[in-house]
Protein backbone atom coordinates (compact mmCIF):
# COMPACT_ATOMS: atom_id res chain seq x y z
CA UNK A 1 0.00 0.00 0.00
CA UNK A 2 1.18 3.69 -1.38
CA UNK A 3 1.45 6.05 1.49
CA UNK A 4 -0.98 9.07 0.55
CA UNK A 5 1.30 12.36 0.08
CA UNK A 6 -0.80 13.97 2.80
CA UNK A 7 1.23 11.61 5.20
CA UNK A 8 4.49 12.01 3.25
CA UNK A 9 4.38 15.52 3.72
CA UNK A 10 3.95 15.70 8.02
CA UNK A 11 -0.23 15.18 8.18
CA UNK A 12 -1.68 18.47 9.29
CA UNK A 13 1.17 19.33 11.39
CA UNK A 14 3.68 19.12 8.35
CA UNK A 15 1.87 21.16 5.90
CA UNK A 16 1.13 23.41 8.42
CA UNK A 17 4.96 24.17 8.96
CA UNK A 18 5.21 23.86 4.80
CA UNK A 19 2.50 26.39 4.43
CA UNK A 20 4.25 28.73 6.97
CA UNK A 21 8.13 28.02 5.25
CA UNK A 22 6.36 28.70 1.96
CA UNK A 23 4.87 32.40 2.76
CA UNK A 24 7.86 33.23 4.68
CA UNK A 25 9.82 32.49 1.13
CA UNK A 26 7.93 34.11 -0.61
CA UNK A 27 7.75 37.20 1.68
CA UNK A 28 11.72 37.17 1.24
CA UNK A 29 11.60 36.65 -2.12
CA UNK A 30 12.26 40.25 -3.70
CA UNK A 31 10.29 38.65 -7.62
CA UNK A 32 7.12 37.74 -5.78
CA UNK A 33 7.43 39.53 -2.35
CA UNK A 34 4.70 42.81 -3.77
CA UNK A 35 2.36 40.00 -4.88
CA UNK A 36 2.35 38.98 -0.89
CA UNK A 37 3.14 41.95 1.31
CA UNK A 38 -0.14 43.91 0.84
CA UNK A 39 -2.12 40.68 1.56
CA UNK A 40 -4.66 41.71 4.35
CA UNK A 41 -5.77 38.20 5.97
CA UNK A 42 -2.53 36.76 6.09
CA UNK A 43 -4.06 34.22 8.62
CA UNK A 44 -6.94 33.77 6.03
CA UNK A 45 -4.40 32.94 3.05
CA UNK A 46 -2.26 30.51 5.36
CA UNK A 47 -5.62 28.63 6.55
CA UNK A 48 -7.20 28.44 2.52
CA UNK A 49 -3.35 27.04 1.59
CA UNK A 50 -3.18 24.66 4.69
CA UNK A 51 -6.41 23.38 2.90
CA UNK A 52 -5.25 23.56 -0.31
CA UNK A 53 -2.74 21.47 0.25
CA UNK A 54 -4.31 18.60 2.51
CA UNK A 55 -7.37 18.15 0.04
CA UNK A 56 -4.73 17.94 -2.98
CA UNK A 57 -2.82 15.75 -1.21
CA UNK A 58 -5.36 13.13 0.25
CA UNK A 59 -6.04 14.62 3.25
CA UNK A 60 -8.94 14.77 5.35
CA UNK A 61 -9.99 18.16 5.15
CA UNK A 62 -11.95 19.71 2.45
CA UNK A 63 -10.93 22.85 0.22
CA UNK A 64 -13.31 25.76 1.11
CA UNK A 65 -11.67 28.76 -1.09
CA UNK A 66 -12.13 29.89 -4.98
CA UNK A 67 -11.08 27.63 -7.63
CA UNK A 68 -7.57 28.43 -8.78
CA UNK A 69 -8.67 29.91 -12.06
CA UNK A 70 -10.92 32.38 -10.29
CA UNK A 71 -8.22 33.16 -7.20
CA UNK A 72 -5.61 34.02 -9.76
CA UNK A 73 -7.81 35.75 -12.78
CA UNK A 74 -7.14 39.42 -13.08
CA UNK A 75 -3.50 38.78 -11.25
CA UNK A 76 -1.80 38.28 -14.35
CA UNK A 77 1.41 35.90 -13.18
CA UNK A 78 4.13 35.76 -15.36
CA UNK A 79 5.80 32.75 -16.50
CA UNK A 80 8.22 33.84 -14.38
CA UNK A 81 6.57 34.37 -11.16
CA UNK A 82 4.73 30.86 -11.26
CA UNK A 83 8.41 29.40 -11.64
CA UNK A 84 9.96 31.38 -8.89
CA UNK A 85 6.95 30.06 -6.52
CA UNK A 86 7.94 26.83 -7.25
CA UNK A 87 11.06 27.25 -6.43
CA UNK A 88 10.24 28.81 -3.05
CA UNK A 89 7.96 26.23 -2.69
CA UNK A 90 10.87 24.01 -2.87
CA UNK A 91 13.08 25.65 -0.60
CA UNK A 92 10.18 24.75 2.59
CA UNK A 93 10.14 20.95 1.04
CA UNK A 94 13.93 20.67 1.34
CA UNK A 95 14.17 23.01 4.74
CA UNK A 96 11.15 20.49 5.69
CA UNK A 97 12.83 16.95 4.69
CA UNK A 98 10.41 16.03 1.96
CA UNK A 99 11.92 12.86 0.06
CA UNK A 100 12.26 13.38 -3.58
CA UNK A 101 9.34 11.09 -4.56
CA UNK A 102 6.84 13.44 -2.65
CA UNK A 103 9.30 16.94 -4.16
CA UNK A 104 7.99 15.19 -7.36
CA UNK A 105 4.39 14.51 -6.70
CA UNK A 106 4.00 18.07 -5.68
CA UNK A 107 5.75 19.09 -8.81
CA UNK A 108 3.22 17.23 -10.78
CA UNK A 109 0.17 18.83 -8.91
CA UNK A 110 1.64 22.44 -9.04
CA UNK A 111 1.90 21.59 -13.15
CA UNK A 112 -1.00 20.35 -12.86
CA UNK A 113 -2.60 24.10 -12.18
CA UNK A 114 -0.37 26.04 -14.35
CA UNK A 115 -2.82 26.55 -16.97
CA UNK A 116 -5.48 28.00 -14.15
CA UNK A 117 -2.53 30.72 -12.77
CA UNK A 118 -0.21 32.48 -15.68
CA UNK A 119 -2.09 35.28 -17.57
CA UNK A 120 -5.24 35.03 -16.80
Amino acid sequence: MTTALYERLGGADGIARLVDDIIATHLANPLVKTRFENIKDMAHIKQLSREFLTTGSGGPQTYTGKGMLAAHKGMNVSEQEFLVVIDDIFVALNKNGIDEDSKKDVLAILYSLKDQIIRV
